[in-house]
């Protein structure tokens, strides 16, 4: 089902002017298929439950996962660090520091974890700057207690951390939902501005009201379905419009001067992009559908869209 734009009857002329509210961000009775009222979280999907009496270590799991059919081959995974116990998994993310971890919790008899690992190791080769990790919870006492310290009872499992700290999980996910996981929580040297306070937002309006740039902030949150699915969409037009369009984004669930913008943006559901021109707020799309998102980068840089 296609997304229906929303649009404000009356769009907020700059930031500065936009009368300050104190709405509460509330739920719709029928959201839409394409965006997500704040703040609902993605359900993840339950698989097969870990067996404490398998010992099949890590190698046989390896060489399952390059038999795999419609698997890419998986020619050489160095670049993901099995981890065999819950000091060399802390001591893993401590030297990581900032940088964003990604960590498979898998085990031998899974069908599921030997189809999606050779994805991960494809992700490992092109995303340099983050590390991947696996963890095979039937390996040894040593990682069923760390799979029982991070509350892991069913596999592929995928967490992703920064600083340390857990910022997102999934289960039962397929290689799309990875990619585009990675590339929402890991995203740092993309044509995409990182915004992450209301000061970034007016800054990026204020450098850009002499180029005349159209800017596209894409309104988020850091656990939203639709977010993450059509995030990566932002990223390919971010490069193919470069010379006419900037785009942005912030997720409003980073700190407490991201929620209150979205506040006081009237943001009631997420994604939502907001189109900016010459300092001033001209319009709104809700929703993740990729073509609406389009047409509507294109309708407000002038061009004429048919449907």
């Amino acid at each position: 089902m296609a997304t229906i734009p929303n649009f404000l009857s009356r769009p907020p002329s700059s930031l500065s002017t936009f009368p300050k509210t104190n709405l509460s961000l509330r739920k719709t009775s029928f959201p839409s298929p394409n965006s997500s009222t704040l703040p609902v979280f993605p359900k993840p999907t339950p698989l097969k439950r870990l067996e404490p009496g398998l010992t099949t270590q890590t190698q046989h799991f390896i060489a399952k996962a390059t038999t795999a059919s419609d698997t890419p081959k998986v020619d050489s995974d160095e670049r993901v660090q099995k981890v065999h116990s819950i000091e060399e998994f802390d001591e893993a993310l401590r030297i990581a520091r900032n940088k964003l971890v990604v960590v498979e919790y898998a085990a031998s008899h899974s069908f599921h974890s030997s189809k999606i690992y050779p994805f991960m190791v494809d992700l490992s080769r092109t995303c340099n700057d983050v590390e991947f990790l696996l963890v095979m919870g039937d390996e040894s006492e040593k990682t069923r207690e760390l799979c029982k310290r991070e509350k892991i009872d069913k596999v592929p499992h995928f967490s992703f951390y920064k600083s340390m700290k857990k910022i997102h999980e999934e289960e039962g996910i397929g290689p799309d939902q990875l990619v585009g996981d990675v590339l929402y929580y890991g995203d740092n040297h993309s044509g995409v501005v990182q915004l992450h306070c209301r000061e970034d937002v007016e800054k990026l309006m204020e450098d850009h009201k002499v180029d005349h740039k159209l800017i596209v902030l894409d309104v988020g949150l850091k656990h939203c379905g639709p977010c993450v699915k059509v995030y990566p969409t932002v990223i390919k037009l971010s490069k193919q419009m470069a010379d006419t369009v900037v785009f942005a984004r912030m997720n409003g669930d980073e700190n407490d001067s991201c929620m209150q913008f979205l506040k006081d943006m009237n943001v009631i559901e997420v994604p939502t992009f907001l189109f900016v021109r010459d300092g001033k707020i001209c319009g709104r799309y809700v929703g993740s559908g990729r073509g609406e998102l389009i047409g509507e980068i294109l309708r407000y840089q002038g061009v004429r869209v048919t449907y």
